[in-house]
């Protein structure tokens, strides 16, 4: 007969507890909250932008307006730029520019000269010019192209 030795079964090891998390679970909250942030911001900054969504669409209305003669509908795009410069800018800094210091401050927002010395000038100088003279297409594109250069707007109403 065999001798019977008095060994102990296997040790298992103590269960694995839930604390400490392993380092990945400390960088996941950090970048939820991250995602979170940007999305914010750019939600913010490039899709929730009711100024220029309503400057556009004013532009546009006007842009398609059948019954408008060419010097009116300059006149109503120069009405639309100055009250969005009001809307963005101090009145003292906006409402008393005529003739080329208006032209300037258009130019400000996109950094050329395009009103000031290109198809903007239209805008100071049309009544005193021959009807067909104009260019409007390439007056409403450089308009939308200032539009979409504006910062955001404080404050909603054109």
């Amino acid at each position: 007969m065999e001798q019977q030795l008095d060994l102990r079964d296997i040790h298992l090891p103590p269960p694995v507890g839930g604390w400490p998390p392993a380092p990945g679970w400390y960088l996941a909250p950090l970048l939820v909250l991250a995602l979170i942030l940007t999305l914010w911001i750019a939600w913010r900054r490039l899709i929730r932008n009711p100024f220029r969504a309503a400057l556009l669409r004013e532009l546009a209305v006007i842009e398609a307006s059948d019954e408008l003669e060419p010097a009116e509908k300059i006149a109503r795009v120069s009405i639309l730029l100055r009250r969005a410069c009001l809307t963005l800018y101090p009145r003292e800094d906006v409402a008393g520019l005529t003739g080329p210091a208006w032209l300037e401050r258009l130019d400000a927002v996109l950094g050329g000269r395009q009103f000031r010395d290109g198809p903007g000038r239209c805008l100071i100088d049309a009544p005193y010019r021959p009807g067909g003279a104009v260019q409007l297409d390439v007056l409403f594109a450089l308009c939308r192209s200032w539009a979409r250069k504006l910062p955001r707007s404080r404050r909603y109403p054109l």
